[in-house]
């Protein structure tokens, strides 16, 4: 693969001719960008190029400067290419993704281009939003996590998430929280031993969510997502927990939480049942909402370790997993909490 890849962009969109028309963002620690690129004689307008260039030398904002991490990395964008190659098709209108036309990878580099979410209808992002927004990226969530459900993720993070432990032992071992530290096996065997298992985002934040201008208009679908460089296996409240957690302050985490699962919930049933799984949306709900402060605790280890001063280390979150540590102490590690 060459830096000059407009050949292959043109190629994959059916283009008599492509250009450069401006970098959407820088990809995390230096290891390439997104761009957006135009198009003259094809089908489209438009397309979003996100290429990876892995660089000599890392320098990481937080200092994880290690062999780890970079692997890690490169682990990322290979089970992103498996997604797009493998599993995307997958994904309805209800869960909306971008459409890739062309995925090439070579040594050290790998190559992506995507759809246009802004040009097919998705121009806004947020970097606040109402209770309705919130409710629309729940109803997205729910019906990937529907999509899913049960499957085994072949190619992609047999955990997803980019907290998950296991990916993160310089994190843990610099948790100065004893009790959360050493509870953080327990908490994620449960999250793993849930019966109902799905595909979760993996980075379901606020910023991955692309939204229509009609989301209030009740016209097509809302919300769109994007980055799926952790997608893998796991319970679905791990990507819930995550979100809400971007949305909000801690006041509002603990005001709204059961509303906001209720949505969610509510979705999914509608979900599962409108794609015909034999899963029982009731058991479902019922394992995975007392899962739900499991999973909240599960990305909190994680921060506490990362970024100790972080806004999402709150007061919240620390009752939260005060509370999951205590009950699996007091249970000896038992099987329900």
């Amino acid at each position: 693969m060459k830096d000059d890849f407009h050949e292959s962009v043109r190629k994959a969109t059916h283009a008599d001719e492509c250009f450069y028309i401006e970098d959407i963002q820088t990809l995390w620690s230096g290891y390439g960008k997104i761009m957006r690129y135009g198009l003259k004689g094809g089908d489209r307008d438009r397309v979003v190029v996100k290429h990876v260039k892995l660089p000599d030398r890392q320098h990481h904002p937080r200092g994880w400067n290690t062999d780890r991490s970079h692997l890690r990395k490169i682990k990322s964008y290979q089970v992103e290419t498996a997604w797009y190659r493998d599993w995307g098709k997958a994904c309805d209108a209800r869960c909306r993704i971008p459409q890739c036309f062309a995925l090439e990878s070579d040594e050290g580099e790998f190559l992506m281009v995507l759809e246009d979410l802004d040009a097919s209808g998705f121009p806004l992002r947020k970097e606040s939003v109402s209770m309705v927004e919130m409710q629309a990226c729940l109803s997205w969530l729910a019906n990937f996590h529907a999509s899913f459900m049960g499957q085994t993720p072949k190619g992609l993070w047999q955990v997803g998430t980019y907290w998950h432990l296991d990916t993160r032992p310089d994190e843990l071992a610099v948790l100065n929280d004893v009790g959360l530290k050493q509870a953080a096996e327990q908490i994620d065997q449960l999250l793993r031993s849930a019966r109902y298992q799905t595909f979760v985002h993996g980075d379901a934040k606020l910023a991955n969510f692309c939204f229509a201008d009609t989301v209030y208009s009740g016209k097509g679908e809302p919300v769109a997502a994007v980055d799926f460089q952790y997608v893998g296996g796991g319970c679905g409240m791990k990507d819930v927990a995550y979100f809400i957690g971007s949305c909000l302050y801690e006041d509002d985490c603990e005001r709204y939480e059961t509303e906001l699962l209720d949505v969610y919930f509510a979705e999914l049933g509608k979900a599962l049942t409108s794609r015909n799984s034999p899963v029982d949306p009731a058991a479902v709900e019922h394992e995975w909402r007392e899962l739900y402060p499991v999973a909240w605790t599960d990305f909190h280890r994680f921060m506490k370790g990362w970024s100790p001063g972080h806004w999402k280390i709150h007061s919240y979150s620390e009752r939260m997993a005060r509370a999951v540590v205590e009950r699996l102490s007091s249970r000896h590690g038992g099987d329900q909490i």
